[in-house]
């Protein structure tokens, strides 16, 4: 069976005919009302050379004829090309619709790159629920073009070059020795990176409706027979239960279920809602939106983070002003387990993340 592949074009007029369009079909159509080849080359202007020439490479790329090729006759397709050309006409005839919103939907897509004076900002992120919220605020002149992945990866994005901005959460008062110290360290450098409020949310325990097990602590995890359903790997989230995990004395693997984990935390709340797991770890919202209950354990900082260099470009003062707008704090304050933490301010790496320094935290020395 051939696949059909959809393509489109740019240009400075909307041409006056199909939104659809292949040139097979348009040669077949022409033909079909035309008679001759002659005259459907000048239809399509086209040379006669270039329109034989592709319904015979057509014809042997399909392995049936398209044409009925008798000498001295009024050229007509044949039975397979009929179809083909039945086979477009009925498709668009049902798919008008669709494909006019589609039209549309990539020529407003296209009209940010023709105006100059917009603007569009790349954020890798680790999900939260205020992100699409702000890019919905933020337009029409500024566009956030958000990439969401876990934190790690957002980090690694903003290192590459692959955007401008990335975004990320962790415990702020983490020791040298801890996992999102760990994690986080080699990542983040003072004096290149430079870090953005942006806010603080709580993370917990996602639990079947009205608490049937009792949960209150990651102690509970460990119970025999609790089933545990984990976010992704390289996920903040799994960053901070790790954390929890060890200043409560237990490890990741006494917990059924940490590894390898879920595709996403919401998939990981599925599995509560559905009963195949007793608990997850997660924010509020996700909790909610699987219509479960909510265990706090922690309150976390969500970051936005840039280079240094990056603070002067016009797109980025753009979304620090948006950032730091009252309606957008409120906004930001209405999400369940959400606060605006100093929503916008430019804050120093090494200040607001006391595991960070210069040195790296010495080995414990071994027993003499």
């Amino acid at each position: 069976m051939h696949k059909v592949q959809l393509a489109y074009t740019l240009a400075p007029e909307r041409a006056a005919d199909r939104a659809l369009h292949h040139p097979l079909i348009a040669m077949l159509a022409a033909l079909h009302a035309s008679g001759s080849i002659s005259a459907a080359a000048r239809e399509l202007g086209l040379s006669y050379r270039h329109v034989w020439g592709e319904l015979k490479r057509w014809e042997s790329e399909l392995g049936q004829p398209l044409v009925l090729w008798a000498k001295g006759q009024r050229a007509s397709l044949a039975p397979f090309g009929e179809k083909l050309l039945w086979s477009e006409r009925r498709a668009l005839a049902r798919l008008a619709p669709q494909i006019e919103a589609l039209r549309s939907e990539l020529e407003r897509a296209f009209a940010l790159a023709f105006d100059d004076s917009a603007g569009v900002v790349t954020l890798f992120a680790s999900f939260d629920e205020a992100l699409p919220r702000l890019r919905d605020r933020v337009g029409p002149q500024l566009h956030l073009d958000i990439e969401f992945t876990g934190s790690v990866d957002a980090l690694a994005a903003l290192n590459d070059g692959r955007c401008l901005l990335a975004g990320f959460h962790a415990l702020t008062a983490s020791t040298r020795r801890s996992p999102t110290a760990r994690t986080y360290r080699s990542s983040l450098k003072p004096g290149r990176h430079k870090l953005i409020g942006f806010a603080r949310r709580q993370q917990g325990l996602i639990v079947a409706a009205g608490n049937p097990l009792a949960l209150a602590s990651v102690h509970d995890l460990v119970r025999p027979g609790l089933r545990f359903a984990n976010g992704p790997r390289g996920s903040g989230t799994r960053v901070v239960l790790e954390e929890l995990l060890a200043a409560a004395g237990l490890s990741p693997g006494e917990v059924v279920g940490f590894d390898p984990g879920e595709r996403s935390h919401l998939a990981a709340a599925e599995a509560v809602a559905s009963g195949r797991a007793d608990a997850a770890f997660g924010t509020v919202p996700t909790a909610q939106a699987k219509g479960l209950a909510f265990v706090p354990l922690a309150q976390e900082q969500y970051f936005l983070v840039t280079l240094a260099a990056h603070l002067a470009h016009p797109h980025v003062r753009s979304l620090l002003a948006a950032l730091e707008s009252p309606e957008w704090r409120d906004a930001l304050d209405a999400i369940p387990g959400h606060a605006a933490e100093r929503c916008g301010e430019v804050l120093a790496l090494s200040q607001v993340l006391p595991w960070w320094n210069y040195r790296k935290p010495k080995r414990p020395r071994a027993a003499a």
